[in-house]
């Protein structure tokens, strides 16, 4: 039995189980893109799976629906997959360890995926299920989402003959999402130089900024949490404005869309300046901690010496224009909506940080992992870029362009996609506000988001989409706390099942 084999619904937390049990981190999906389509062979639903290894699902009206408009059920099947420094699992080889605690369930020292498994979960178990009445279904679920929505923009949809789509891309029960951001990920580059061994009279240190709690980029970017890069780069700064400091490497974040909550770095100073070196670390710790102070309290600067024997690090001016570059470049939250009072209109996030001087052992109290596979000596720093406006996203590309080339560096665009417009006349979202009222006898939230969702891209491809975004509670997507409440899956199930059926008309 599965760990969560008495949980209700039975068969959408059974179908999720199943999802945890194969990896099917961004890049990682032809185990789960397989899955998907062995279970459509099984109960001979016609299903396309592409190139790319998206997939398409059909399943016919049942009898007394054949009149009723075709419903498309969106999702992605890959996640962003994280795990804690000390965590075992292996994920791209290795299914996740989920527990239930109370109403919560979650995955053992990884993120859980509930983003979007739990879309993947729903949509099977209507696709599975023998009771449920329904119009047509059309399933897509894309891959690769997470990493610039490379499913959506490639996949073909023009056998589709549904344009009313409930994408269940979304984090939070009773909120109708109608309208979202478009985004790009900006890749900024600037060489250091080339790489000088360390002098036998230096000292390595290993410094590691943590103890932040992260979150996704799009949804928690306005809660101006820490940014492990970028405290990083201020850090490294002041040490170059009180010794010669030379980096030898430097790696944070895991995903451009999610907010990096640890970076570990190792540089490399004269015997000389450790004192003054310390007093810096303490200094901008102090300062860091009392600024972030009620956002996230467990923030950390640490420091140990380690091995210097077969380090390769960037010259004294060039780990000092380094660091200035780094900041110099913008990060957070840019503008707010003057048209939806607290909706975050503009922002980017550096989610990535990057740079190996050719470091041969890690030699770090906190383990972290140093890549000598390809030792390169340009900084990276890798962004997600965030706007409700068009033009407002590309004034900000362009800025983050300007900075790198004023620096010296290099930019790279890709996976722009272009935002969700909300729909004026939508009579999906109008039957779903009022079944949603007449079940529990309030209104949803009808509201816009910062986060990124597939329905723009997907819009292009559907003439006349008219499309609705939820989804059940989740918590701390994209991180290893990430939670998926079990009575709100329960009360989305009963909606989805009460929305399908009940016709069009119907009182």
């Amino acid at each position: 039995m599965g760990v969560l084999s008495d949980l209700e619904p039975k068969n959408v937390f059974r179908f999720f189980e199943e999802i945890t049990r194969i990896p099917h981190g961004s890049g990682n999906v032809e185990q789960i893109s397989d899955y998907l389509a062995g279970f459509a062979k099984e109960r001979k639903l016609f299903f396309l799976q592409d190139a790319l290894k998206n997939i398409i699902i059909v399943k016919e009206a049942t009898p007394g629906y054949e009149q009723e408009p075709a419903v498309i059920l969106q999702g992605h099947m890959d996640m962003v997959a994280v795990k804690k420094p000390d965590c075992p699992i292996d994920m791209k080889n290795q299914g996740l360890r989920v527990a239930v605690d109370g109403d919560l369930v979650y995955a053992e020292g990884t993120s859980l995926g509930g983003d979007d498994g739990i879309a993947v979960a729903y949509s099977l178990a209507l696709l599975d299920s023998d009771t449920v009445r329904h119009p047509k279904l059309e399933v897509v679920i894309t891959v690769d989402e997470e990493v610039g929505m490379d499913g959506a923009r490639g996949i073909d949809l023009s056998m589709l003959t549904g344009n009313r789509m409930i994408n269940l891309d979304s984090e939070e029960e009773g909120i109708f999402l109608t309208s979202c951001a478009g985004g790009a990920r900006v890749k900024c580059g600037l060489s250091l130089g080339g790489c000088q061994p360390a002098d036998s009279t230096s000292i390595a240190y290993v410094i590691t900024v943590g103890g932040l709690l992260g979150g996704h980029s799009g949804g928690e970017i306005h809660k101006e949490r820490g940014n492990s890069n970028c405290i990083f780069g201020r850090l490294l700064s002041r040490l170059c404005g009180k010794m010669p400091v030379r980096l030898a490497s430097v790696r944070g974040g895991l995903a451009d869309n999610a907010i990096p909550r640890e970076t570990a770095g190792v540089v490399v100073i004269a015997g000389k300046d450790r004192e003054v070196f310390l007093s810096v670390l303490d200094r901008v710790e102090k300062e860091i901690r009392g600024e972030l102070s009620g956002k996230d309290p467990g923030f950390y600067i640490k420091a140990a010496e380690c091995e210097r024997e077969g380090l390769a690090c960037a010259g004294i001016e060039d780990t000092r224009r380094g660091a200035a570059f780094l900041c110099a470049l913008p990060n957070g939250v840019q503008a707010m909506s003057a048209d939806m009072p607290g909706l975050v209109e503009t922002s980017l996030n550096m989610g990535i940080l990057e740079y190996d001087g050719g470091m041969e052992k890690p030699g770090t109290a906190d383990q972290a992992e140093f890549s000598t596979e390809k030792p390169g000596t340009v900084l990276v720093a890798d962004f997600s870029v965030r706007s409700s406006i068009e033009s407002a996203k590309h004034a900000l590309i362009g800025k983050l362009q300007a900075v790198t080339e004023l620096a010296g560096g290099t930019v790279t665009v890709t996976g722009d996609y272009p935002g969700w417009r909300f729909r004026k006349d939508s009579p999906l979202r109008e039957k779903m506000v009022r079944i949603y009222r007449e079940m529990y006898g309030r209104e949803p939230r009808v509201e816009a988001i910062h986060a990124g969702l597939e329905c723009g891209i997907l819009g292009s491809k559907i003439p006349d989409l008219d499309c609705v975004s939820i989804g059940p509670d989740m918590q701390d997507i994209h991180t290893t706390e990430e939670t998926l409440s079990i009575s709100s899956t329960a009360r989305v199930w009963e909606y989805l099942v009460c929305l399908l059926e009940t016709k069009d008309g119907a009182d």
